[in-house]
């Protein structure tokens, strides 16, 4: 979510996968965290910052 704090084009959003089951179930989640850029779902886990930029950016741009 840093990154939705360094820019105002970047938002992030943390959602409670119980709360929400259907929701859960569209993005395919199965392990925490899940990450979905644009509306589809990207990877599982967490990754070095760095790690994360790079895959956030080919996710957008290919």
């Amino acid at each position: 979510m840093k990154c939705a704090f360094a820019s105002p084009r970047v938002s992030a959003t943390a959602i409670e996968a119980n709360e929400f089951p259907r929701l859960a179930e569209e993005m395919e989640v199965w392990a925490v965290p899940r990450i979905v850029v644009n509306g589809s779902p990207q990877w599982d886990g967490s990754v070095p910052e760095a790690v994360f930029l790079q895959r956030v950016l080919s996710a957008a741009y290919g």
